[in-house]
Order: C-alpha cells, then structure tokens, then sequence
C-alpha cells in the first residue's frame, strides 16, 4: 500500500486507539499527554475524532502515517504502563486489576496453559461446536492437545448457524464478541448480522483447524463416569445408529439459548398456516404480502418486527411485557475501508479498539443495577439507574410523541435492566407503522386461523414464537451420570442448577461445563469472553491432572456450595432478583440461576488459575 493510501486509511480511524498506537509503535510519551489527550465519551460507538480539534487530528494522522511500517518500540506495556495507557485511553481511570485481564485480552501476553514436558496426553470429547466448542479446541490445540467434537448439526456455528430470522444480529459491538486469539476479522458493522457471525465462525473454525476434529450429524445421548476405569463412556447417536466410546475428559460446550420455549399459548398445534419459534425460521418463506403475528417482544423480536414490517401486508405484535430499550444512533453504520486497514494492517490499531468496545460494553453498568436501600421511587433502584430509566423513558417519549395509545403500551413500570438489555433497533419507529399493531391483551389460544386475545379473534397467516429458550437445564439434558450413577438431570431438578465457578460439579470428575449456570451476562461483556474464561480454567485443570501424574480432577462439594451462597447473596443486593419482577434469569422460585452478579475482571480473576485447595487430584 502507498504512502498516500496509508495516509487516507488514518482518516478513518478511532483517534483515541491511533494514539495508543503511536505511543506503542514510537515510545514517545508525548503521545500520553496534552494535547494528544482524548475525551472521555461513554458512548458505545463514540465518535473517532475523541474530542480533538481539526488541527490536532492533523498532527496525529501524519504521526502515524509516518510511523506506519516501523518496528514498534513496545511489545507488552506491562501492567503500570497498561493502566496508565487505558486510562488516557479512555480519558478516565482505569483500576489496576484490568491490566492483566486486558494484555491478554489485546494479544499482549499469552492465555494459553503449558502442557507439563512428557505428560501422557488425555482423550478429550467437546460436546458442541459453536462459539464455545471452538474456542475450548483451539486452546486444546495450542497446548498440543488432541480432542474430538460432536456436533448435532451439519456445519459449526452454534446459535449463529440456527437464528437465521429476519433482522438476525448481534447486540454487543462485534469487536468484542470476537476471539482475542483469532485475526482481525473484516467485520462489514459495528453489530454484525448474523450471516456475519455465522462465515466468523465458520471461517475461525477452519483456521485454527477445529473443523476437522468435528464429527457432524452427531449427538451425545448419554455418558457414565466409571471410577475404576477413570474414563467416561460416552453414547452417541449418529447417522448411522448409535455409538459407544471412552474418553478421558468429557465437555459441554452446548451453550445456553439452543432449546426453544415451549409455545407459550395454547394451539399452535392448530394452526393452519406457518407456525414456527423464531430460531427455526424456515428458509422457503416468503413473508410478503402476509398477515403475521410475533408473539413475545424480547431481544429476537427486536430484530425481526423491524426487519419485515414494510414487507408484510399486517404485523401484530403480541407482547406480555413492555421492553426497556437503549438508543444506539450508529448501528448499522458500516465499517469505513480505511479503518478495515488498519485493523489489518497498522500494529496494536485492532487490539486497542478491542480494548475500546470491550470497556464501553463492560463492567461500566454495573453500579447501576446495586440496590439502594433508601431510594423509594417505586420504577428504579438507585439515583444512577433512575437516571437512565428517565433518559429512555424520553426517548420513549419522541419516538412515540403524537401516539399516547402506544406510550401507554410501551413504557415499562419495572426498573432498567432488570431484563435483558435491548437496543433500539428501530422498534419504535416500527410500531408507529400503520400496518403494525400492538396488542398488551393476553393471549388466550392460537386457533386454525389466527389468535386469540382478550375475546378479539384476529386472523394470520404465519405465526412466528418469539418466546425465548429453555436456559436452566444446560449440560444436564446431555444424560450424564457421575460418581456412582447420580444423575445430573436429579443433580440440577426443578430448575436449580449447580456449579462451582459455573464449570465444575462435585461427584463429576473430569467433566467441565463451558456457558454453564451463573455465568451468563447481564450488565455488559459478551459470551465469547466468558467462554474464554471457561477454556482457560478447563485447560489449566487438565494440566494440573497431568503435572500431578494423576487421572482426574474434581471439585470438593463445599467450595461448590460456597461459590454458589456467594452467588446468590451478591445477586440480593442486584437489580434482577426485585420483588415482582419476572425475567428469564429466575426459575420459578425466583433465584436467579442463569447470569454472574460480578464484574467481568472479577470473574476472569476467579476463574483464570485454578484453586487446586478446592479440588481432588486422583
């Protein structure tokens, strides 16, 4: 690329991240003070020019034309110097114990655990070959591991090969639901569609040769441990019949939102035209022209009701609950070209706009979502969150302005973020449309025609069942028995599942869950990031089995029980567990079972070296 060229890709820059860039290719501290200091803007896709005037984005964009090319004078900042640079970074301070989680997390140190020299290497079986299951082999991978992965479906791609409905997107910038081990991807947004995510891991899967360890078209069915063996006995089904084997280490890399709901009404059954849950979205559909109901207004319905509104000839929404959502000005704003460059081409210019998004979509909310036992208003829980409540509520207010029937239907009396975070994805807009109506009603059935709500029968033609995922059985649907045949589906009954640190579960030796209870995310990160954090815990107690010269590994049950008291008296002190709410973190006993209360650098910290004192070695 020209000199020219390079100097045109640098306008398109983020030029917070081209200063720390500068600053690590030259080792010129003036890089780390005035004027070259950015603004602090929390937005999440703040604006590039961070704050600086005309004139000084002239002096930066120059500097790092020229230094393009050079050899850089910083590797690894360390973790003083890593503070201090996020910090200017970000124009605010950035605590200490970030800087280890973020030098590995930008590429700066290595995540990866060493295999003890001569060690006997295990078998290993992953069960799952999306998101988790390929970063789970890939770290296996790079510690000269051989493993196995069966996969139900024909190709990898978890829950980005399945939800493939309209509007299909993530809702994290895409920077940080991305591996910090693979390279940069050619990202075509900030948030990503789906087909997106689904060629990334696809693509990831390929080059860190995962795909050829997977065994498609394959599902465990069920897996005994044997203590005298110190092995699993696994049971497959495959196209072919069933399958019995033995392996070592056993796997679960099966994710959380893969198993729709039941229908949430009554005679879907009946229905005469298309029926479907929004993760099943058949391919041969022609919406157009249609009368169509979406029943439930979570995070897959934000997607789709804007996506086919202006296709279908009427769409109803029926919604249980009104839906708290952020405005997100620029989200399907394109990646300029000159920035594609650079996160290709210019060092550390990909790993310090990591850094950027994964902060802004991090442990920044947190805070908010502390009960304050003195704060009275009845709709938030602390000045900060009643704050936000009252900055969406106005934009509730102008997108809706004129309808007072639809403020009436859409503003949510419960606190912000007591349910899943959602962004405005033109939701608003979309129910302003005159072919669109919203029904608060209940349900009451679905008949060969339509559906039923409040007495008023209302005829479709497709039905789609946005009504979310069976979250609280996870790995026990797998049909796993431990130590002398306890069964994990009797383990975790009535929606009550157990782990310690979400990964391990007594009387399981060598079995490791990836995406497990407690440890979804309800403030901020993304799930890419938490399953690294699974990986490198498994993979460190693997070779931890094998630096002992032992055969398994299993945690006692007290420090399971420990972590999860912590886990449940954190989470009274949290906005998801408020009397009266209801959310899909909860079980029917109102513990919430499915989403970590701490901050992400709090829980990469528990769970990145294993604490051997709360495990057997055998």
């Amino acid at each position: 690329m020209s000199e020219m060229t390079v100097g045109d890709a640098v306008r398109d820059a983020d030029l917070r991240v081209l200063v720390m860039c500068l600053f690590q290719i030259t080792g010129d501290r003036k890089w780390l003070a005035e004027p070259f200091l950015p603004r602090r803007d929390v937005r999440l896709v703040a604006p590039e020019d961070a704050g600086f005037s005309d004139e000084i984005a002239e002096q930066i964009w120059a500097a790092a034309a020229a230094a393009s090319g050079s050899k850089p004078a910083i590797d690894d900042p360390g973790d003083e110097l890593m503070v201090e640079m996020m910090s200017t970074c970000l124009g605010e301070p950035v605590a200490p114990e970030y800087a280890p989680m973020m030098r590995e997390e930008m590429g700066f140190i290595s995540r990866d655990v060493e295999w003890p020299a001569a060690a006997e290497h295990p078998s290993i079986l992953i069960v799952g070959a999306g998101a988790s299951g390929i970063i789970m082999g890939a770290r296996l991978a790079r510690m000269g591991l051989d493993y196995d992965i069966v996969e139900r479906a024909p190709s990898v791609g978890g829950v980005w090969r399945d939800n493939r409905y309209p509007g299909a997107g993530v809702d994290t910038p895409n920077h940080a639901y991305s591996f910090s081990f693979a390279r940069p991807h050619r990202w075509s947004r900030f948030f990503a569609p789906q087909a997106d995510l689904e060629t990334y891991l696809q693509q990831t899967a390929d080059e860190c040769d995962v795909t050829r360890h997977v065994q498609f078209e394959t599902s465990l069915t069920g897996a005994q441990w044997d203590d005298d063996a110190q092995l699993w006995h696994v049971e497959l089904a495959t196209t072919s019949g069933t399958e019995e084997r033995q392996y070592q280490v056993l796997i679960s890399a099966i994710g959380q939102l893969n198993v729709p709901k039941p229908p949430p009404v009554p005679g879907t059954g009946t229905f005469g035209g298309r029926c479907f849950h929004s993760s099943n979205w058949p391919d041969d559909l022609d919406i157009s022209g249609k009368h169509v109901a979406v029943i439930g207004t979570g995070a897959s319905a934000m997607q789709i009701v804007p996506a086919i509104a202006d296709h279908v000839a009427s769409l109803t929404v029926y919604q249980r609950t009104a839906q708290w959502a952020r405005p997100i000005p620029r989200y399907h704003d394109p990646i300029p070209e000159g920035s594609q460059w650079l996160f290709e081409h210019l060092p550390f210019y990909a790993a310090w706009f990591r850094f950027v998004m994964l902060w802004r979509y991090g442990d920044g909310l947190l805070p908010l979502l502390r009960k304050d036992p003195d704060w009275e208003h009845p709709h938030s829980i602390n000045p900060a969150n009643e704050r936000h409540r009252q900055q969406m509520a106005d934009h509730l207010l102008t997108e809706l302005d004129g309808r007072p029937d639809l403020i009436e239907k859409c503003m949510p009396t419960y606190p912000p973020y007591g349910k899943r975070i959602l962004l405005d994805n033109g939701w608003f807009s979309t129910v302003r449309k005159p072919n669109v109506e919203l029904v608060v009603e209940p349900v009451d059935h679905v008949d060969a025609s339509g559906v039923v709500a409040d007495g008023q029968h209302r005829e479709h033609d497709v039905v789609v069942l946005a009504n979310g995922f069976e979250v609280f059985q996870g790995a026990s649907r797998l049909g796993l028995r431990g130590r002398d045949g306890v069964d994990l589906a009797d383990l975790w009954a009535d929606d009550d599942p157990m782990a310690y640190l979400g990964i391990t579960v007594a009387d399981f030796p060598n079995f490791f869950i990836m995406q497990g209870p407690t440890t979804g995310l309800g403030h901020g990160g993304s799930a890419i990031f938490q399953a690294e954090c699974h990986a490198r815990h498994i993979s460190a107690c693997v070779a931890a089995v094998a630096e002992a010269d032992g055969r398994s590994i299993e945690v006692y049950e007290q420090p399971m029980i420990d972590y999860n008291d912590a886990f449940d008296a954190e989470h009274e002190q949290l906005i998801w567990s408020t009397d009266g709410l209801r959310n899909w973190y909860r079980n029917d006993a109102g513990r919430v079972v499915v989403i970590m209360p701490w901050r992400l650098v709090d829980y990469w910290s528990m769970s990145h070296d294993p604490d051997l004192n709360h495990y057997s070695i055998t």
